[in-house]
């Protein structure tokens, strides 16, 4: 009857296992503290039910005889260290650790085998009896063997370790390691996980990225550089080609203030001058969209002023010979794209409607609600155009050569739902509305390609509304600090 009463003591510490295990797997993991306090309160019950019913883990087991007794009871003083190993390691992380930081996982592991390594010495001591000494020289001579066999991977363990410890880089940062760039998206005891620009996951062994040429591009985290490089021919004058870069840096609003961008000669040939023009974002997420547009703005404003891009002069095709004889008005018209149905003779003639308009920095070329009396085409310069939020003006984009303005006011007489004013000194091509209506028309590719553009800057003005940030109340403490 005892022996039946010890059995059913010894099958009810395993059912205290296995509550313990099904309260920690269906408690939700956010609710760390919860965890913690739960899985510490049944290792209490659980110390107390198996000293209660006369197992001690410091001790073999009390039923030698019994073969069935003795290796339940063994099991059980075995299973309580590796319960008190998990329980120390789930309190540690809990109170030392934040479970979301990547850096502190690698030393939660760490400390976690070496808790489960005391725990396994102890119970091979303490409730098996086995000689630990010999054991301990043992496992130390086949650490040796292993630490030989393994030093690329222990390597990578140190490596990871001190890339923690040092944290050069962090998951979400923009890195260069050697000749790989790409998104940090995870850091492991092993190796950092790279995705590149391709979409491929690039992997690189910590110790390789301890031994390598680091480019950390997030850090600071709010000034990422920018750069393109242009070839002019050496002809050229550079003060020239610097001044057209500094136009296209500033036509977009995405670069910051401070730093501020400019534009400088990098190389000097005999054949070419290299340029480089730079500036700063606030992301790094916007690198390749913005030097996509540097690239395109460069390209517009160095044509504008007259430069062309390449080492010599090539020879020219039918077309470029005769565009080389053509006007800026003409070169414009053959540009822009809402004029791409005209045909030649009709651009010619357009070209001869159109009227030199010049304009200083600062000077606002369209007012807001001003209904424009013909279409003007920006030949050289930077322009901003601001919307309306209801409150104030806002600058919703800044506009360079090729681009145009008044479409409102050509095709219903409508006013203007933008302020249209230069950031530089201006230079624009201006078309009567009466002269251009006439090709309105006669061509209706014309007509809906300016009404495409109009749905365009309407869907830009409503994007930036939409964008607008929510004024937070202030409460509490906050309106007590302002008021005071």
């Amino acid at each position: 009857m005892v022996e039946h009463l010890h059995i059913y003591n010894l099958i009810a510490t395993f059912l205290l296992l296995a509550l313990d295990l099904l309260i920690w797997y269906f408690t939700p993991a956010i609710l760390v503290l919860r965890r913690t306090v739960i899985r510490i309160a049944l290792f209490l019950l659980f110390s107390w039910w198996i000293f209660a019913i006369g197992i001690s883990p410091l001790q073999p087991s009390p039923w030698p005889d019994d073969v069935a007794l003795n290796m339940l009871s063994t099991t059980i003083a075995v299973v309580w260290w590796f319960f008190a190993a998990r329980t120390l390691t789930v309190a540690v992380s809990a109170m030392f650790f934040n479970r979301g930081a990547h850096g502190a996982r690698l030393f939660q592991d760490i400390i976690g085998a070496a808790i489960f390594l005391v725990a396994i010495v102890a119970a091979a001591g303490y409730v098996m009896q086995l000689p630990v000494k010999g054991l301990l020289a043992t496992s130390g001579g086949m650490a040796i063997v292993a630490g030989l066999a393994l030093r690329s991977t222990l390597s990578d363990l140190f490596s990871g370790v001190v890339l923690n410890t040092t944290k050069p880089y962090e998951v979400d940062d923009y890195v260069q390691i050697d000749n790989i760039k790409g998104k940090v998206i995870d850091i492991d005891w092993r190796a950092t996980h790279l995705m590149t620009s391709h979409g491929s996951m690039a992997v690189i062994p910590n110790a390789v990225v301890a031994n390598a040429k680091l480019l950390n591009f997030s850090r600071p985290a709010d000034t990422h550089g920018v750069s393109i490089t242009l070839q002019v021919p050496a002809d050229t004058r550079p003060g020239r080609v610097i001044e057209a870069l500094e136009r296209a840096l500033q036509g977009t609003r995405q670069l910051s203030h401070s730093p501020p961008a400019k534009a400088s000669v990098k190389k000097l040939t005999m054949e070419y001058t290299e340029y480089e023009a730079k500036g700063f974002i606030s992301s790094m997420a916007q690198h390749t969209e913005v030097r996509n547009q540097l690239f395109d703005l460069a390209h517009r404003h160095l044509e504008a002023a007259g430069i062309k891009l390449g080492h010599t002069t090539q020879s020219l095709t039918a077309q470029a010979a005769a565009a080389r004889d053509w006007s800026r008005q003409r070169l414009l018209l053959e540009d822009v794209k809402i004029f791409r149905s005209l045909t030649s003779v009709q651009k010619d003639q357009l070209a001869q409607e159109m009227h030199v308009v010049e304009c200083q920095p600062d000077q606002v070329i369209l007012e807001y609600g001003e209904v424009s009396e013909s279409l003007m085409i920006v030949s050289t310069g930077v322009i901003s155009l601001a919307v309306h939020d209801s409150e104030r003006l806002v600058e919703a984009t800044r506009m360079g050569p090729g681009e145009v303005l008044g479409e409102e006011g050509i095709l219903a007489d409508a006013p203007s739902r933008g302020q249209f004013r230069c950031i530089t000194g201006c230079l624009l091509f201006r078309i009567d509305k009466t002269a251009l209506r006439n090709y309105l028309e006669d061509i209706g590719e014309l007509k809906s390609a300016l009404n495409k553009l109009q749905l365009f800057r309407q869907g830009v003005r409503q994007s930036l509304l939409l964008q607008k940030p929510v004024e937070v109340k202030k409460s509490g403490f906050l309106r007590w600090l302002t008021n005071a």
